[in-house]
């Protein structure tokens, strides 16, 4: 189940097969697919979960999201987001990344709770929906009570480190009832202290990079670079040393 180094876990977005097999290569201990790292991260294809299970032997959790925007979905999108964690579960992710909230700024408990049943026995992440909840400890009373095994934030601002402070209060509050993993700007260059800040073991970075395009021929006039976001394994390799030090 990865390659878990003292007590400490390193999760990697992945964005493309590339990305993935660079991750694992570096020693990240999961991986949490992705697609559109522009809009926010939304669900991956069926084809690219399919690829990411047959290369990866390190924990799988796809991001169930299934359009840009905000977290509150109609029926249909709710629909959908069942439809692909049956998906998931069809092809052996080890979990699935979820979050909903109520127009108030509340966690959507009915919802939320039949999607953490439908995924069982896959593990259940809320992701960054919950930075956008007007009340953070009524929320992870709310995910906790729901069943989710861990909460992503930054703490409610652009960044863990902008958000260190409630992301130790959250830690402290959960008392070991479910995991509070910090991310978004998590680097090299701050996971350290960001660790001993927050009391935080689990941590969530993109190391991400923009790859250039591999074609030869370029019509000048679509005015474009065709860039696309891949890992930096450099900086995954660093993340894995800083973390085996502590």
């Amino acid at each position: 189940m990865g390659n878990t180094t003292n007590n400490f876990t390193l999760e990697i977005i992945g964005f493309n097969i590339e990305g993935c097999r660079i991750a694992q290569a570096a020693g990240a201990n999961r991986i949490e697919l992705c697609d559109n790292p522009t809009e926010g991260g939304s669900t991956p294809s069926y084809g690219f979960i399919k690829a990411a299970r047959a290369l990866l032997n390190i924990p799988l959790y796809p991001m169930i999201h299934p359009r840009g925007g905000d977290f509150c979905y109609s029926d249909a999108d709710f629909n959908i987001i069942k439809a692909d964690i049956h998906v998931c579960k069809e092809l052996d992710c080890d979990g699935v990344v979820i979050g909903i909230l109520n127009t108030n700024g509340s966690i959507d408990k009915k919802r939320t709770a039949q999607l953490v049943e439908l995924a069982y026995p896959l593990g259940v992440t809320f992701h960054r929906a919950f930075d956008r909840c007007a009340n953070p400890f009524e929320a992870l009373e709310h995910i906790i009570d729901i069943g989710c095994e861990r909460i992503l934030t930054s703490g409610q601002q652009l960044t863990a480190p902008e958000g260190a402070a409630l992301i130790s209060e959250l830690i402290k509050q959960s008392a070991d009832r479910i995991i509070i993993m910090p991310g978004s700007g998590v680097k090299s260059s701050n996971i350290t202290q960001l660790a001993t800040t927050t009391g935080a073991t689990e941590f969530h970075a993109s190391a991400r990079i923009w790859a250039d395009s591999k074609m030869q021929h370029s019509n000048s006039s679509m005015k474009e670079q065709l860039q696309s976001v891949t890992v930096d394994e450099q900086e995954v390799k660093r993340l894995m040393e800083l973390l085996n030090e502590l």
